[in-house]
């Protein structure tokens, strides 16, 4: 699954360490910004009745992501490996997937009045999701599996273990250029110390951007809560740029998207 990663080691000044990390952590930041993020906090966000909620389970989405980054760029740091480059195109298309699946269920909290209530409209594609869930754990259990319940996504809204395997997912499909660059960096910064430093710095940067576009996000639809119309449109357009984006995405066309940061 793994392929080595066949790169020099330098041993950098300590001002050029300092670069160096602080150069992590604007990686970091800038890949904050990237589509599928904005898409998946406001998404997130927007279904949500409480602003605490929308920030508490973007920084879920937040921390999974992250857990993926980590686990990824401490096996390129320790190990010097990393996925193989067609990981990414499988990667890419998953993540297209999850933001189809969030904008379309997005997408059905329109239609209906219940829009914030607790319990969140289910829509065809999460009962076609949660279908496959209920086959695969029948199957399980004919061969020995112990799991009482089958699994479900999005059983009454969004939840702790969804919305962080959201996160998880994303970070799967993280071999963004910012980012195999940080992994590239990181190995290179002259001892494995100093590269899971890098990583650390890359992951701040990282969290420090989301949790802004979290407490953005929660603000942004906490002030049309009420104005009905104003959300409803505001709901629309989430959707809207969910499913393009993920449509896109899912085509394996991510790279053709322009830059967010020039």
């Amino acid at each position: 699954m793994f392929a080595p990663v066949n790169l020099g080691l330098i041993s950098p000044a300590p001002v050029n360490l300092r670069l160096a990390l602080l150069s992590a952590a604007v990686l970091g930041f800038r890949h904050g910004l990237d589509y599928d993020h904005i898409a998946a906090i406001t998404d997130i966000s927007s279904v949500q009745s409480k602003a605490r909620d929308a920030i508490r389970y973007g920084l879920l989405y937040v921390a999974g992501h992250a857990t993926t980054v980590a686990i990824l760029g401490a096996a390129a740091v320790v190990f010097r490996i990393a996925l193989p480059a067609a990981s990414n195109r499988w990667a890419e298309r998953l993540v297209g997937i999850t933001l189809l699946v969030l904008g379309v269920y997005v997408l059905g909290t329109f239609f209906r009045p219940t829009t914030h209530s607790h319990v969140r409209p289910r829509t065809r594609i999460t009962l076609l999701i949660n279908g496959a869930l209920w086959l695969y754990w029948k199957a399980t259990r004919i061969f020995g599996g112990t799991r009482v319940q089958a699994p479900q996504v999005f059983k009454d809204g969004y939840s702790t273990g969804s919305t962080f395997g959201v996160g998880v997912i994303h970070g799967l499909g993280a071999e963004t250029p910012t980012q195999l660059l940080l992994f590239l960096m990181a190995a290179n910064l002259g001892g494995t110390g100093e590269g899971l430093l890098g990583l650390l710095m890359f992951i701040v940067g990282l969290i420090f951007m989301n949790t802004l576009m979290c407490a953005s996000a929660a603000g942004l639809f906490s002030a049309t809560f009420a104005r009905p119309n104003a959300l409803r449109a505001l709901t629309l357009v989430t959707s809207a740029y969910s499913i393009v984006v993920g449509s896109i995405f899912l085509l394996g066309s991510a790279a053709k998207l322009p830059s967010l940061t020039g």
